[in-house]
């Protein structure tokens, strides 16, 4: 299951039944699960760690250090969860003092030659398509969806189950459960089509968009929009995530 022209450093861990491929690198200090699969000239630098059930593509670069004028060597890592898909050329760069870790969560697929910068955190079951870069801390939350060449500003947070639109570029975060596209990014509506399909009731569905009417259409400061909405709506599971998520992006603010 081990190509003779790969290398794997001593001191690397290596779980059961994992794959590597011929021209593949593994630094001393990493920590590959198992059933893994590495495909011909992956690269897994020092502070990787990478749960089980993950397929790299060729090219894949996981652990780099951060292309951060800041990092001074620090001891830190790049973690991989379970079942994720890593496709050709994509680059995973480990965390800075900032964080100490960048994390991709499980059960993802980031596509050809997206860029996960130090101190990222990707959830669960997210999909990043083709050339997607994410900046410095950014975070994606469970269930979301960037198209292709997406760019996405240092400490922005994309929200759950949201629908980023092809070549999108974002300096402020993005709400759950929308859809956010256009130059420059805008607000589009819900991600009705997402919601049914994850299985949200139609009234959940309509709860959510009249929260997002008071916000984007009440004429109201986002306190009182804020207010609105704990005064008028009731506080269901999402309706708290999207008034802890305004709460959370207060520094950058986020898209309309």
């Amino acid at each position: 299951m081990i190509s003779p022209l790969a290398y794997i450093h001593p001191e690397a861990k290596i779980g059961d039944n994992v794959e590597i491929g011929p021209f593949c690198y593994i630094d001393r200090g990493v920590e590959i699960g198992d059933n893994n699969t590495l495909m011909n000239s992956v690269t897994v630098l020092y502070g990787s760690r990478i749960g089980s059930g993950n397929i790299f593509f060729p090219g894949a670069v996981i652990g780099a250090v951060p292309q951060d004028l800041k990092f001074r060597g620090e001891d830190t890592t790049a973690i991989i969860g379970d079942n994720n898909k890593i496709r050709e050329n994509v680059t995973i760069n480990r965390g800075t003092a900032a964080k100490g870790k960048t994390v991709v969560g499980s059960g993802n697929l980031l596509m050809e030659g997206c860029h996960i910068a130090h101190d990222v955190i990707v959830g669960n079951d997210v999909i990043i398509g083709n050339t997607t870069k994410l900046a410095g801390e950014v975070t994606i939350d469970d269930h979301a969806i960037l198209s292709a060449c997406v760019l996405v500003h240092q400490f922005c947070r994309i929200g759950g189950y949201t629908m980023v639109g092809g070549g999108t570029r974002s300096s402020q975060s993005i709400m759950p459960y929308t859809i956010c596209a256009r130059e420059p990014a805008t607000y589009c509506g819900l991600n009705i089509v997402g919601l049914r399909r994850r299985g949200f009731e139609r009234e959940v569905i309509n709860t959510i968009h009249e929260a997002y009417r008071i916000i984007f259409q009440g004429g109201l400061s986002q306190a009182e929009a804020i207010a609105t909405i704990q005064r008028e709506l009731p506080l269901t599971p999402e309706i708290q995530y999207i008034l802890d998520f305004i709460e959370d992006t207060k520094q950058r603010g986020f898209v309309h």
